[in-house]
């Protein structure tokens, strides 16, 4: 079996990376073949085809709910499952319900310290430390019940830096008063300062403490991974998020493309539907293969083909027609799509031999004859 140089070399230099004996070299070169002879692929496969079908087919068989409530021990909101989250992957969406999986370090993986943490990154406005709200329509102020009377210096500090208001307490009662008199300005000014961040990490709307085998681990409502690894006590290379932008925008595009393979992986074992993880590969590898996360649609991944035709044949024909006319694009019809829709042989298995006559040595046969 024939084995590119540059695929034995590097293999060579990671037995003298792991300094393997004879027989660990041997036992992994015999591996090493044999998972080179199962992705292996016939020379002209349509594999983006295969990899469409793989995936598509067992996708139309999962069920159709889009949301499961765990246990509370388990989850805190509503989670999104089966062939709904697979279109948010696919779909590369910004908005969907988020959360975190946030795993310590082994000095801080215990009990009282992921309390501890969970704390310290929850999430505290205003509103969740009074126990009412209201507005005072005689003294023209917003009035403020707290939970504990000690709330007032942190809720003070905060709401210092707004302008235009002044600030007075007395027992567990909490005073603003806007220096503008207006009955809707009061409304306005009362609901920014509820939603006025006290503590906690931006994003991270509530948490809960499960022990998963002999880890202690945090799983919130929302996520804000950034902020997140910068916590003393945190597992970066654990701690994770399903929001698929954060990672690009913190780890990087490679870092995003293991995220939405796991992401629909995940999804699809949950259902108990097998697809061959190359597939997912090559479909996570499209999605990232510029630099950037590209949804699979009409501004993404098939909006954004070289060829024109194959553009216009997914979505917003006349747009992609009228677009490539103006700006004298061509189309050298490369793909599969394009040539079938002028109705050529595409190349794709077969189709990819091309036969070509040398006429010199032909009329030299003929002579010789």
């Amino acid at each position: 079996m024939y084995i590119a140089k540059k695929v034995m070399d590097d293999f060579e230099d990671y037995c003298k990376r792991n300094k393997l004996s004879e027989k660990q070299k041997a036992e992994k070169l015999e591996l090493f073949k044999k998972l080179l002879e199962k992705y292996m692929y016939e020379p002209g496969e349509a594999i983006g085809v295969v990899a469409a079908q793989s995936i598509s087919e067992p996708a139309t068989q999962m069920t159709m709910r889009s949301y499961t409530m765990a246990s509370q021990s388990d989850r805190l909101s509503k989670v999104t499952h089966g062939l709904p989250r697979l279109i948010e992957i696919f779909d590369a969406r910004r908005t969907f319900e988020k959360n975190m999986t946030i795993y310590l370090l082994s000095e801080y993986n215990t009990k009282d310290k992921a309390k501890e943490i969970a704390n310290k990154v929850k999430l505290k406005t205003v509103g969740s430390m009074i126990v009412s709200d209201s507005i005072d329509l005689i003294n023209l102020r917003i009035e403020l019940e707290l939970e504990k009377e000690s709330y007032k210096d942190s809720i003070k500090e905060v709401l210092s830096t707004m302008k235009d208001t002044e600030t007075s307490s007395k027992g567990n009662m909490f005073y603003v008063k806007p220096k503008k008199d207006d009955v809707k300005n009061l409304r306005k000014v009362k609901n920014k300062v509820l939603k006025t961040q006290v503590g906690g990490v931006k994003g991270i709307e509530n948490v809960i403490v499960v022990k998963e085998n002999e880890d202690w681990v945090i799983q919130t409502v929302g996520t804000n991974l950034k902020k997140i690894l910068k916590i003393d006590g945190i597992d970066i290379a654990r701690t994770t998020t399903n929001d698929i932008y954060q990672i690009y925008e913190t780890l990087g595009i490679e870092a995003a493309r293991n995220t939405i393979l796991k992401e629909a992986k995940q999804t699809l074992d949950e259902q108990g539907l097998e697809v061959d993880v190359r597939h997912l590969m090559l479909l996570a590898d499209m999605m990232t293969f510029d630099g950037q996360v590209r949804d699979i649609g009409r501004y993404g991944v098939s909006g954004k083909k070289a060829s024109v035709l194959a553009r216009a044949n997914f979505e917003e024909t006349k747009k992609h027609l009228v677009q490539a006319s103006f700006s004298g694009e061509e189309d050298n019809l490369q793909g599969i799509i394009e040539n079938v829709i002028v109705g050529q042989i595409p190349p794709v298995g077969t189709g990819m031999v091309q036969l070509g006559i040398d006429m010199e040595k032909m009329k030299a046969m003929i002579k010789k004859k």
